[in-house]
């Protein structure tokens, strides 16, 4: 087993659904039947969106989990899960029902077609790093050699977000 960071968000209510933080709880469940084991999730965030725009707030978290998969199996997992609660892949920086990206999968780097590991804005984001603080605060980026403090730092400024738990 090997160990995963997944960004989970949404800003779209997904159907069946009341709210949008309930369609990314189901979708935490999913995942559970789909490879993952030993799920923990953080706090729950609402976060403006990036890059600005007058689309809805986001709710965001970040899962530590294990896995067996290998890293594009993972990628097809998350793509399976997103695909079963409506998720498209039209426009780029959409509003969205579910968003899962694979954030750091054993600390691996890769900069192929498929897959770029770790996530290659992941140090940018406020909805990354703040929840990713509460289920792994040791973590430190693969590439940049940073530990999240010091990429908070170093985030670009004016990012809105509120822990909504």
């Amino acid at each position: 087993m090997r160990p995963v960071f997944l960004g989970i968000g949404g800003n779209l209510v997904p159907d069946g659904f009341a709210t949008v933080r309930d369609g990314c709880a189901a979708a935490i469940d999913m995942l559970a039947e789909t490879g993952f084991s030993d799920i923990r999730r953080s706090n729950w965030y609402e976060t403006a969106p990036v890059p600005v725009s007058d689309q809805p707030w986001y709710v965001n978290a970040v899962i530590a989990a294990q896995t067996s998969l290998v890293p594009e199996d993972v990628l097809a997992a998350l793509h399976h899960v997103e695909a079963q609660f409506g998720r498209t892949r039209s426009v780029r920086n959409a509003a969205r029902v579910l968003d899962i990206d694979l954030l750091d999968f054993d600390g691996l780097i890769s900069d192929s077609s498929d897959l770029t590991l770790p996530h290659p804005r992941m140090h940018e984001r406020a909805f990354v790093l703040l929840p990713l603080r509460d289920v792994a605060p040791g973590w430190r980026h693969p590439v940049l050699k940073m530990d999240i403090a010091a990429m908070m730092a170093a985030m670009p400024a004016g990012q809105d977000i509120r822990r909504a738990d």
